[in-house]
């Protein structure tokens, strides 16, 4: 990897935060960085890489943005903010600055109230990240042109709002902090879709949404909720090796072959969710974290303690009041050995979820274990119907056939 594309990846996200920190101009800086980017790549292989290449590419940055201040007409009304920009500059303009890590300030920006929810988690994925419109837009199933309006109008709202990158106050911070969460975890949700990576955007996701959860605890060091989500994406991704078998085929939560899966994220994530209990404040994330955790316990002990994981979902359903929560606790409930109770949970939930693919699946799995098998052929057509994965497809299929579980 380039020098400069190596500091991209660490360094992005600091350096648009830092640099947009007085203007709120997102965009002005990420052009700004994206020039300095540009030189990096021309110089350094001439002349060697600075000791300090994140100053380097800083006082490049810093020296456009003033050229375009200088040069460009602006707003009547926006000109002492920009001229307080480069008074700013000017002074921090040494190669070898400590750079502050503004990137909290940032997050917190994308998950203003002003900010559409719909383009939030896209808005962070850009500015911290660098992920370019096409880039979001395919992993998103976006129309590019459409995805770069919405950014476009999104930084736009952050300048015009004169929304501020500074951490919000004690009352501000409940409000801005879950969006920020929300955001992260969709970007994760996105690359937990592809399980074999063979859509390289989407699996990029999940890597950049677990850098994103990283670099919030490390500058939110006692968010309970921010630990919490991380653990939960840890004890996610160490089962991906193996939510696939060697040819290919889906398999479930339940028959995963422990030894596969990644024990030094299931340490970190526990590692994590201690800390977050240490705080004494409860939340969304830390309970799903706790019930990954649960399942990844199989990993010690060769079981799982499925009451314990319906008692975290009864308290994650009291907290969200969420109709797949209540899904996962009929799987969960049936997994205790009351299949009966469960499928009554289940066809509660009809009226809400009956276009939902894994109420079929879990319908259908359920119906099976009590030997309704016509009720579950019809359950099963109906869940192979509305999924998109071939290989979850055949394994709906075999299951169909034979009957067992359906359900990760």
């Amino acid at each position: 990897m380039h020098p400069a594309e190596r500091v991209a990846r660490e360094s992005y996200g600091k350096l648009v935060a830092y640099l947009a920190a007085s203007s709120r101009d997102v965009a002005a800086a990420e052009d700004a960085l994206a020039d300095a980017f540009a030189a990096a790549l021309g110089a350094w292989p001439k002349r060697g890489v600075p000791d300090n290449p994140e100053g380097w590419l800083y006082a490049a940055a810093k020296r456009r943005l003033i050229d375009a201040a200088r040069h460009r007409a602006v707003v009547r009304e926006a000109e002492p903010r920009v001229a307080a920009a480069a008074e700013e500059i000017e002074d921090a303009m040494r190669e070898d600055a400590d750079i502050p890590d503004r990137r909290l300030g940032l997050m917190l920006a994308c998950a203003h109230p002003a900010i559409d929810p719909g383009v939030r988690t896209a808005l962070m994925l850009q500015t911290v990240l660098g992920f370019n419109a096409d880039r979001i837009a395919a992993a998103l199933m976006v129309e590019p042109q459409a995805m770069g309006q919405r950014l476009v109008r999104a930084k736009r709202k952050l300048r015009d709002a004169g929304v501020s990158f500074k951490i919000p106050s004690p009352d501000e911070w409940p409000t801005r902090i879950g969006p920020t969460l929300d955001a992260i975890y969709a970007a994760y949700a996105e690359g937990w879709r592809d399980v074999d990576g063979s859509a390289g955007a989407h699996r990029l996701f999940a890597e950049e949404a677990i850098w994103l959860g990283r670099v919030l605890v490390a500058q939110a060091p006692q968010d309970p909720e921010s630990l919490g989500l991380l653990a939960l994406m840890l004890h996610l991704e160490a089962r991906r090796p193996a939510r696939r078998g060697a040819d290919g085929a889906y398999v479930p939560l339940k028959e995963q072959d422990v030894s596969l899966w990644n024990g030094a994220l299931i340490a970190d994530a526990e590692t994590l969710l201690f800390r977050a209990a240490g705080l004494r404040t409860l939340g969304r994330f830390q309970i799903e974290a706790a019930i990954q955790s649960a399942h990844a316990a199989r990993r010690r002990s060769g079981v799982t303690d499925w009451r314990a994981i319906v008692g975290l979902y009864d308290a994650l359903g009291a907290l969200t009041d969420s109709p797949v929560v209540r899904l996962n606790r009929a799987a969960a409930l049936a997994e205790a050995g009351d299949p009966e109770a469960a499928l009554k949970a289940c066809e509660a939930l009809a009226a809400t979820l009956s276009d939902y693919q894994p109420w079929w699946a879990l319908r259908a799995h359920l119906l099976g274990l009590i030997g309704r098998d016509d009720d579950a052929r019809f359950a099963y057509a109906e869940a192979i119907a509305r999924e998109h994965d071939g290989a979850v497809i055949r394994f709906l299929k075999e299951k169909a056939a034979r009957g067992g579980s359906a359900v990760e």
